[in-house]
């Protein structure tokens, strides 16, 4: 059991079971998941890839032939120019994403540019995928035959397609059964004279050949899709031939697909009256919130996260553990401000190695206090009898300056440069001793353990005739004072323990009220 394995998924252990009933005797059990990239492929699709990889492995578990396949759906249409790219690229509209130049001159494709990241981050997530690549699949010829089925066959599609539209909605677009279901086609064609699909089809022989208008050209050409591999099947017949195609058995996706009437309720129908092939099962997952960076993502907005930046903050097996522990149908988030801090705590004590592993919140403050040095934050915890291990220290360090100077430098802790004069004028007068008092016991105390230093801050503010929740109010107060002439906070990190990792004449003199 690896530590992110809670042991069952009940959820994906109860898919398996019906996968089982459903196909007992298959030869290869086959996951999918795929997308369209149109731009950064974020941290919502990747719960798409979690929840196929997860039913994945109960069927391995079960002892069975398993692969998880990811489509890179790269013959798809590039439909607008997100935020982050030239908009010099309105001019590729309309063409295959795999056809357009990457942005940044770098890689084979506009496609590529997008798609590596996210191969990397499942690399480093130890996740096993059999990635296909729709534009090579298309183009190969072997998706040839399905095509010519779904031509010869696309009066029923569009029959299929018109039962699922309301008669509201063939008012609002103008549609006229007859004229819809004569003039149908069920394939996009990218014009040889301008590689965009701003086509129409306008006869097909019943055997392999096209004749097809070029919309900006308007120059027409007959082709034959059998060795010019120019078409690509519209998504809504073009998923339910892939499921027959790769033979997959187990499909999720999320609310836009899963809707009443979507893609997987007329792909269903498409797959068993065009491909008689039953549909594999499907789960609907919900979506995937965050925190710290405004509102939800969308890739084509250009404010999407990657699992890869997520991977900037979180350890993978962190990352996992966020996902792996809800169900498709659990909404959650993830953090990029101080909600963190909770998420790896309980993270450490679900997966026990609290007393080995430093907190996260301890990572952020201590990292930045000693310059993110592992030796000297070592020093600094194992003096305050804290035994994490050099690894995880190691580990999280990284993790923690990313997060901090990278999304939160608000939190960032800077000493002041000279003495907050304007803050302590507002101290009384039993307050400014406080602190007095405090700098002469730093003077007198260069030697002095951490646990001593920890005693001494804590006893300054006491006095006989204070009740317990009175002292704590002083100590807080007391605490309040020091951070704002040392750092100009309200708080920070444990203060015996910073005060002894500073350097002490620094702290005399910020303190010299």
């Amino acid at each position: 059991m690896t530590s992110v394995d809670r042991g069952g998924n009940y959820w994906a252990s109860n898919i398996k079971d019906q996968i089982l009933s459903k196909y007992p005797d298959q030869e290869l059990y086959t996951t999918a998941a795929g997308i369209s990239p149109s731009g950064v492929v974020h941290f919502g699709n990747f719960r798409d890839v979690v929840t196929a990889h997860l039913v994945r492995e109960e069927l391995k578990k079960a002892d069975k032939n398993t692969q998880l396949i990811f489509s890179w759906d790269n013959f798809d249409r590039f439909r607008k120019v997100p935020v982050g790219v030239p908009e010099s690229f309105a001019e590729h509209i309309g063409k295959a994403l795999s056809k357009i130049p990457d942005p940044l001159g770098e890689l084979s494709s506009y496609a590529e540019r997008f798609q590596q990241p996210f191969i990397e981050a499942m690399q480093k997530l130890g996740i096993e995928i059999e990635y296909r690549d729709q534009t090579r699949a298309y183009e190969s010829g072997i998706y040839d035959q399905a095509i010519f089925e779904a031509l010869a066959k696309r009066h029923e599609i569009a029959d299929i397609l018109l039962s699922f539209m309301t008669d509201k909605a063939k008012g609002e677009k103008g549609i006229d059964e007859i004229a819809y279901r004569e003039n149908y086609y069920p394939i996009s064609v990218y014009s040889r004279f301008t590689g965009k699909d701003a086509t129409r089809v306008l006869n097909y022989d019943g055997k392999s050949s096209i004749t097809y208008l070029c919309a900006e050209t308007k120059k027409e050409e007959t082709v034959d899709l059998s060795k010019e591999h120019i078409a690509k099947l519209a998504w809504k017949v073009d998923w339910p031939m892939r499921w027959r195609h790769e033979q997959v058995i187990f499909e999720p996706g999320g609310h836009d697909h899963a809707s009443p009437g979507s893609s997987f309720d007329v792909g269903s129908v498409i797959s068993r009256r065009i491909f008689d092939r039953e549909p594999p099962l499907f789960v609907e997952y919900k979506f995937v919130g965050i925190q710290g960076l405004g509102s939800k993502m969308s890739g084509s907005k250009g404010n999407a996260v990657s699992p890869l930046e997520l991977l900037e903050v979180y350890e993978p097996d962190v990352l996992k553990w966020l996902y792996f522990r809800k169900s498709p149908d659990q909404e959650f988030e993830l953090a990029f401000n101080t909600e963190i801090y909770r998420q790896y705590d309980e993270y450490d004590k679900e997966v026990g190695q609290e007393e080995s592993t430093i907190p996260f919140r301890q990572a952020v403050g201590f990292g930045q206090v000693l310059q993110w040095q592992v030796d000297k934050v070592k020093k600094v915890l194992d003096a305050t009898g804290a035994q994490y291990s050099e690894e995880s220290i190691a580990r999280r360090l990284p993790l923690a300056r990313n997060w901090l100077t990278k999304y939160n430098p608000g939190e960032m802790i800077t000493l002041n440069s000279s003495v907050n004069h304007g803050y302590a004028l507002q101290m009384s007068v039993e307050r400014q001793e406080q602190v007095r008092k405090l700098a002469r016991g730093l003077q007198d105390m260069k030697d002095a353990l951490v646990k001593e230093l920890e005693e001494f801050v804590y006893g300054i503010p006491k006095s006989p005739e204070l009740s317990e929740q009175d002292l704590k109010k002083k100590q807080r107060e007391f605490f309040k004072d020091v951070y704002n002439l040392l750092i100009n906070k309200d708080t920070g990190p444990r203060l015996g323990t910073f005060l002894w990792a500073l350097d002490r004449e620094e702290a005399i003199k910020l303190l010299g009220i």
